[in-house]
């Protein structure tokens, strides 16, 4: 993945994370100044963060419907007097 070369035979799509990430390895005191480039090249690969993202959205949506069908009903079990 760090040749650079894509599945297509273009650049891959992380080469340009992989520069930086190596670049400012090849540069630094201590390996920990560059664990945020390390960090964007990790997701570049494996999409680990927007994965974890989509998967709370699905479950914040799931949890909204199951309330609302609950509160829906609770609201139709003859409690109809209530102003």
């Amino acid at each position: 993945m760090a040749s650079g070369w894509g599945i297509t035979g273009n650049k891959g799509r992380c080469y340009d994370f992989w520069m930086d990430f190596s670049e400012c390895m090849s540069r630094c005191r201590e390996p920990k100044d560059c664990s945020l480039l390390r960090e964007d090249y990790f997701e570049c690969l494996h999409h680990s963060k927007e994965y974890q993202r989509r998967n709370r959205i699905y479950k914040e949506e799931q949890r909204q419907l199951r309330a609302a069908s609950q509160k829906k009903k609770e609201g139709g079990d003859g409690g109809g007097g209530h102003h």
